[in-house]
């Protein structure tokens, strides 16, 4: 085999192992007043994988059939346009680099996935896929201890609001900016670990521990997506096998959340704030029902007698978490930046029919007078894409999902896979950008290669 044949097989296995690597380590270069330019790793794995890509597709004479897959340059090619009228045209040109970046990797997985997916090839991936993953998972965890024992930011590389001043336990955020970026990062293992329990009775533990860490970092937005995603997948499995194996997922998940719960509960109980177990609990349960249920109202209302631990930890150390439990501001900020969103969008018919400009958002915001900073941008995929691109940009994008999809629903593992689009199509409505989610647009693509000709079996 030539070397470089050897080499994009290489970068083809570093690609599940890279993903995490969606923050740190990175090289910084400052900051303007709307972008943050630093280089993570997994983009310096993305554009590498582009030029041996590239070079491969040339030499092997496979460019002719990219227009087999044209609707997945049409988004791009009018997003590259729109840099025409955008009121931040350097972000919106790192933007749309990125975007490009992107695609090329999508084309070389379609176009030379029959000569690099064989058998062996997908049993390797898998391999490094899950056991990439939990290396990561376990390194959540010991994020969290790290920070209960007064390590710091700068080692474990805990985000300032991961800590456990912030609820009184800590939610890791891995090797990712957010939290919210390291549960999504977590989706698809995770999902695919259950998707192989059914099969496979030895992968529970995979599954279980892989549910764990998800749960451990208390992304709203992963959560919700990695259950309402399960409850479907479940619902269809039965439906159509008309039995009832696939509810066997449900006790794995459950005890996962319980131990998740448990040990952050524990986190709480050690930690240097005045929280308690039962105070992290508490928090937990308002926080991911957002403050519809609150254990600690439901005692009192009880008459239940005041836990004295609790008393007496605040009499003797008096530190107070940042949050008590449900972050309302936080809901709020994000809906009040969708309306803003949604108000610049609708100022004149233009915008509306072609958008603010690729990467100006939080400009175009700003001049409307609807936000008090231009570096404020949108934290919702969908909203962010009409506002920059309008209606013309959100239907082109639809169209190549929607193309997507029709594949995908060919493929052996079309059940899996559409399960995890859906997950990430929910996840999209919690952050916007693309430097973050590299994964969510590549690996349904990988995933749909691995499936192609049967489903891939690790052993």
């Amino acid at each position: 085999m030539k070397k470089i044949d050897k080499f994009y097989r290489v970068l083809l296995y570093l690609a599940p192992v890279m993903f995490f690597f969606s923050f740190w380590p990175a090289l910084n270069f400052g900051k303007s007043n709307t972008t943050h330019y630093k280089i993570p790793l997994v983009l310096v794995w993305l554009v590498i994988f582009d030029i041996v890509s590239i070079i491969l597709l040339f030499k092997k004479k496979l460019f002719k059939n990219i227009k087999k897959y044209y609707y997945f340059l049409l988004f791009p090619v009018f997003a590259t346009i729109s840099l025409i009228w955008s009121p931040d045209r350097l972000r919106g040109l790192l933007m749309v680099g990125f975007l490009w970046l992107i695609i090329i990797a999508i084309f070389s997985v379609f176009l030379l996935k029959k000569e690099y997916f064989n058998k062996k090839f997908k049993k390797n991936f898998l391999k490094i896929f899950f056991g990439s993953s939990v290396a990561i998972g376990a390194y959540c965890i010991i994020q969290c201890i790290m920070d209960i024992f007064g390590v710091s930011r700068e080692i474990t590389l805990a985000c300032p609001g991961c800590t456990y001043m912030t609820f009184g336990f800590p939610h890791p955020n891995g090797f990712a900016i957010e939290p919210q970026f390291m549960g999504n990062l977590l989706l698809a293992p995770t999902m695919l670990a259950g998707y192989y329990m059914l099969r496979d009775k030895k992968y529970v533990w995979l599954f279980a521990f892989l549910t764990s860490a998800l749960f451990l970092t208390f992304s709203r937005g992963a959560i919700y997506a990695f259950i309402l995603s399960m409850l479907i997948y479940t619902v269809v499995k039965i439906f159509k096998t008309k039995k009832w194996h696939a509810l066997w997922l449900w006790p794995v998940i459950i005890l996962a959340f319980l131990f998740t719960l448990n040990l952050q509960g524990i986190f709480a109980q050690i930690s240097k704030t005045n929280d308690t177990y039962f105070t992290g609990i508490a928090k937990v349960i308002d926080q991911l029902s957002l403050g519809k249920i609150d254990l600690r109202k439901i005692g009192d209302q009880n008459n239940e007698p005041k836990d004295e631990n609790v008393t007496d930890k605040k009499d003797e150390e008096g530190i107070s978490s940042t949050f008590d439990g449900y972050v309302e501001v936080s809901t709020n900020d994000r809906v009040g930046v969708n309306d803003a969103m949604l108000a610049t969008w609708k100022r004149d018919f233009t915008t509306v029919m072609f958008g603010a400009g690729f990467g100006g958002a939080g400009v175009a915001m700003y001049e409307a007078g609807e936000m008090d900073a231009p570096g404020e941008g949108g934290q919702n995929f969908y909203f962010t894409t009409l506002l920059e691109t309008g209606l013309v940009g959100i239907l082109l994008f639809m169209f190549a999902i929607f193309m997507i999809v029709k594949i995908i629903s060919k493929n052996s593992g079309k059940e899996i896979i559409l399960t995890l689009g859906f997950a990430y199509a929910i996840t999209l409505m919690f952050f916007a950008g693309y430097i973050n989610a590299v994964h969510v647009f590549l690996l349904p693509v990988i995933l749909l290669a691995l499936f192609e000709g049967g489903v891939p079996v690790k052993r």
